[in-house]
């Protein structure tokens, strides 16, 4: 039977019962690490055994030390660290943070103040025609490949997931767009789920400037950070960082007022 919304869809699945909140909704609660946070980080980045003993200890008890000083001194400096980015749920929050990418969240905000006025629901951004959304996102930039993700996880929301943002690391990447920094953010500010740190380009900058890691990738500079830095601090670390990068270590500069708890 075909959708009377979209033709081209088929009806929602039911919703399983361990989904909270969802597209209309659902705030996060306390911050928990779903499943077993060992495996999904152990999965992540390929570590199958105990860390090697004797300097590499050392080295790896140095770097957990420091970096909760210089997790205290970032609280001193940004006592209330939070995403900038506006949504009313969580449906928004994906299509913000995909949006995100490559753009400053202050020219998000002002886009997706307009966007989520004209597309109300999910059925809107199913049924949306890809030229006319084109336009809608122009100004966040890539805006061909951004419609495309976000017109396709529409649909497999709707069609795969019952209307519900997945809640899952493994379920939320299968949405077109969705990278590790995207889940990890997405599932921290809808679900309270954390299990990984949300690294963007002030983490990479800033971890690989206080010494915290020497990659440039992403995924290894995340695997760097969750070995050192405490389970609790994993989602408010990001926040922290892109607080202290705008602020007060922006790109350009040359000393940083935290410059001295570098390793």
């Amino acid at each position: 039977m075909k959708n009377k919304i979209c033709p081209v869809l088929s009806p929602p699945q039911a919703v399983p019962s361990d989904y909270l909140g969802g597209v209309l909704g659902g705030a996060p609660g306390k911050l928990c690490w779903q499943g077993a946070p060992h495996r999904a980080h152990n999965s992540l980045c390929g570590h199958s055994s105990p860390p090697p003993s004797g300097r590499g200890i050392l080295v790896a008890s140095n770097k957990k030390q420091k970096v909760r000083t210089i997790i205290r001194a970032l609280k001193k400096l940004i006592p209330n660290p939070e995403m900038e980015l506006r949504y009313k749920n969580n449906w928004e929050l994906l299509v913000a943070v995909i949006l995100s990418a490559q753009c400053t969240d202050k020219q998000v905000n002002k886009v997706t103040k307009e966007l989520f006025k004209k597309y109300r629901t999910l059925d809107d951004y199913v049924c949306a025609k890809p030229t006319v959304f084109e336009k809608d996102i122009y100004s966040t930039g890539f805006y061909r490949n951004k419609t495309k993700h976000i017109l396709a996880a529409a649909r497999m929301v709707k069609e795969k997931f019952g209307e519900r943002i997945p809640r899952t690391m493994g379920e939320i990447l299968m949405l077109p767009g969705v990278s590790r920094k995207t889940a990890n953010v997405v599932l921290g500010n809808a679900y309270g789920v954390v299990e990984g740190i949300a690294v963007d380009t002030h983490v990479v900058r800033l971890a690989r400037r206080f010494g915290l890691t020497k990659h440039t990738d992403p995924k290894k500079i995340e695997c760097d950070l969750m070995e050192i830095i405490p389970k609790s601090e994993w989602f408010h670390f990001t926040y922290l960082v892109i607080g202290y990068g705008r602020g007060y270590c922006p790109a350009h500069a040359k000393i940083c007022p935290l410059d001295h708890l570098m390793l």
